[in-house]
């Protein structure tokens, strides 16, 4: 006699037909620059945007669905991530220039297109050069670097809702501001579109090269990190303290927890130094959080996307509301 656990239905059975493909029990960990985390239930990599909204129009409700890009802002925690983790694959990384406009899938690189864009003599892509990740996590966060950001050079993107819905909204449309947008949460980004202005290629070059010398040395970049660890508070106040300021001021420069360390070139950013789990790296994060309330008054908020459940050793008091100094 079969037992109720052999008699339920598992979940990729549970799942509509795609002309993309199920991938069960994905290990996740080498999907994000911290390379920590547990393994998705399911990973799926649609064929393309209909394929993609065929599936969510189908997809049982009570399934969730988590979409990841590049993973370079991304905390994947040690128990993994439930129900289908979404992947846009190379039919999303098409970059196409048609005179000043320029049109992106969300799966493309923010470096590949400042290339694309500096090769065909497009100005005000060279900051995405300092940003590593997707089109997709770029619209998502209005991701920004050097003073610019990608509400500068939008004009319209699509995204397909928890439905199968495609939506095309304008820039203004989007809300776009300090690492936000307005659009829903369950939306998926597919397509953008951008606009730059001809210019010298040279200059461009040389201002993409002097983004990247900066970045090289300001950030612990080829190092197992996730970017800027909170978002900048007032960050409508360009003479407001930034982030690492507070963290430095508090103390926590270098300070480990585990594997896990603030980084000594740029104490906004955590380093998994070899050994880290995604709770050596989030309570190393709650403790700079905790250390900077009590020093300065300020709660930072996180930057890094944080996903998937805490692993069984994890312990629960990983989120902060409130310190009292």
């Amino acid at each position: 006699m079969m037992s109720a656990e052999q008699n339920r239905p598992t979940l990729l059975s549970r799942l509509p037909e795609v002309r993309g493909r199920f991938i069960e029990h994905v290990d996740l960990s080498g999907s994000t620059w911290f390379r920590v985390g547990g393994a998705a239930d399911v990973v799926f990599r649609p064929a393309d945007t209909a394929d993609l909204a065929g599936f969510l129009a189908n997809c049982p409700k009570d399934i969730p669905r988590t979409v990841i890009g590049l993973g370079s802002n991304l905390l994947i925690r040690d128990g993994g991530v439930r129900g289908v983790v979404i992947r846009l694959d190379r039919e999303f990384a098409q970059i196409d220039v048609d005179g000043e406009l320029v049109t992106a899938g969300a799966g493309a690189l923010d470096v590949n297109l400042a290339r694309i864009c500096r090769d065909a003599g497009l100005v005000g892509f060279e900051f995405m050069r300092g940003i590593p990740g997707t089109i997709g996590g770029g619209l998502r966060m209005n991701a920004g670097a050097y003073g610019r950001a990608f509400r500068d050079v939008l004009v319209w993107a699509e995204a397909v809702d928890a439905a199968g819905t495609t939506h095309k909204m304008m820039a203004d449309d989007l809300d776009l501001g300090y690492r936000q947008c307005g659009a829903p949460e369950d939306w998926i980004f597919t397509v953008a579109q951008f606009r730059g202005r001809f210019g010298d290629r040279a200059e461009i070059s040389a201002r993409m090269q002097e983004v990247r010398q900066a970045r090289k040395d300001s950030q612990p970049v080829n190092t197992r990190t996730g970017g800027s660890t909170f978002k900048n508070p007032g960050s409508d106040n360009p003479n407001s303290t930034k982030a690492w300021e507070l963290v430095d001021h508090a103390g926590c420069r270098g300070l480990v927890r585990g594997g896990a360390m603030v980084s000594e070139l740029h104490c906004n950013f955590l380093i998994n130094t070899g050994t880290a789990t995604a709770a050596d790296l989030e309570a190393l994060g709650e403790e700079v959080r905790r250390r900077v309330q009590a020093h300065s008054g300020v709660m930072l908020q996180w930057e890094i996307r944080r996903i998937g459940e805490y692993g069984p050793d994890d312990t629960p008091e990983l989120v902060l509301t409130e310190v009292v100094p």
